[in-house]
């Protein structure tokens, strides 16, 4: 893979989390707070995007979705549960429920 192609897949990827993000921001707020692992400040700027700052902000060369499972055990219930998914899948959930929303400075 070239770099512009790679540059290419990151734009697309941030151009479908962007527009996911802002779909679910509208239809249930408090539900894609906890889903994308947001705060309600990222929430409003998301929720407000016109389309052209949409394609703007997805352009840029940084992916802009972040991977949320830093905890290996998140990520191996996720993953390695064979016995009972939901179970694994509902425990995840809390325990990612109790993180706290990261903070960039």
């Amino acid at each position: 893979m070239t770099v512009d192609n790679m540059l290419a897949e990151i734009r697309d990827a941030n151009l479908n989390y962007l527009m996911l993000a802002q779909q679910m921001i509208r239809a249930d707020k408090a539900t894609a707070i906890f889903r994308l692992g947001i705060d309600a400040q990222i929430a409003e700027l998301i929720e407000g995007l016109s389309n052209a700052q949409l394609l703007k902000l997805a352009g840029t060369n940084m992916m802009l979705a972040r991977f949320r499972f830093d905890d290996g055990a998140i990520l191996g219930m996720l993953t390695n549960y064979n016995k009972d998914r939901a179970l694994a899948h509902s425990h995840a959930a809390i325990l990612m429920a109790g993180q706290a929303v990261e903070e960039f400075a």
